[in-house]
């Protein structure tokens, strides 16, 4: 059974000041979305699940519906704030979004088999979906699943501090946690560190494995994820920022041994939009990979071929 592709686009692009999931990003009018499809594709992913919001189909489908479809099958995910639990509601003064846990919940009615979930504005590469693709094929089960990390160097920002979440594996190559650190910027002196609040610097590994939210499960995940996201509610659902956030949920299941995560090490170079001007460095990174022949010009020119030759960069 081909694995799916669950991308998480509900996002509104408050900080970015725009429906980033559509922009044009490649030489042929390309948005992220269209390479992290394109290379699930060739990965041998066999389906597409969007969760979106109401308030943005009509300019998501405008661009999306269509563009794909005869080569892989497309399916959409409403994350409304009204889409709860039974026995529980929502606030009227809510305006937020639950967060990712709620998110991949909702989902759960299209998916049944063993699935990746991403974010809609982050590229994760060719090899990301590969790695992927072969674990969720071959290790993936109810107690088995994993997070594709990054070295944290190839994930920081030119344009100021980022946020991430630093795992911590055992010697077995499980998750053991995910640790939230901010402020995280290279120094004068070529090292990395993040800052804590009172100031001071702590220094971080280029070669630390970082969460960029990219994970893969079995559907077993969904009852995990609504029994968390009910006890989530009963504590929180009057605070109008609140969030149950995913990775906090798996560090969740990890600690308490219900699942083991297996941590593989992408050796992609991540990059995403979430600023104005992380937008010319997204469109210089494309046209590199375009230029060293990882992906043509124009995506959807011709058909995607699974299982696609693996493309190396010119000497």
């Amino acid at each position: 059974m081909k694995p799916t592709l669950l991308i998480l686009a509900a996002g509104m692009g408050s900080r970015y000041g725009g429906l980033k999931q559509v922009d044009q990003f490649g030489p042929s009018g390309e948005t992220i979305l269209d390479y992290s499809i394109y290379d699930a594709i060739r990965a041998g992913f066999g389906k597409v699940v969007f969760i979106i919001r109401k308030a943005i189909e009509a300019e998501f489908k405008a661009k999306f519906e269509g563009r794909f479809d005869d080569q892989i099958p497309v399916e959409y995910v409403y994350q409304e704030m009204d889409v709860l639990p039974e026995g529980f509601t929502a606030p009227a003064d809510r305006t937020k979004p639950w967060g990712t846990t709620h998110a991949v919940w909702v989902a759960a009615p299209k998916i049944k088999e063993p699935f990746a979930v991403i974010n809609g504005d982050d590229f994760y590469g060719e090899q990301s979906y590969r790695e992927m693709a072969d674990f969720l094929r071959g290790k993936a089960d109810d107690e088995n699943y994993c997070l594709l990390g990054f070295k944290l160097a190839n994930t920081l920002s030119e344009n100021g501090t980022v946020s991430r979440g630093v795992s911590e594996v055992d010697d077995q190559g499980l998750l053991k946690k995910v640790v939230e650190r901010t402020q995280i910027s290279r120094q004068s002196d070529g090292s990395v560190a993040h800052q804590e609040p009172d100031g001071s610097l702590v220094p971080l590994r280029d070669d630390d494995v970082v969460s960029m939210n990219m994970w893969g499960f079995t559907p077993s995940i969904f009852e995990h994820c609504g029994r968390i996201f009910r006890e989530f509610l009963q504590t929180n659902s009057t605070h109008p920022k609140a969030e149950s956030l995913l990775p906090t949920t798996v560090d969740q299941l990890v600690r308490s041994g219900k699942v083991k995560v297996h941590v593989l090490t992408s050796p992609e170079q991540w990059f995403g939009v979430t600023y104005p001007e992380d937008k010319p460095v997204v469109i210089q990174k494309l046209r590199e990979l375009v230029k060293s022949g990882v992906y043509p010009d124009n995506l959807w020119s011709q058909r995607v071929v699974f299982p696609a030759a693996r493309h190396t960069a010119p000497d």
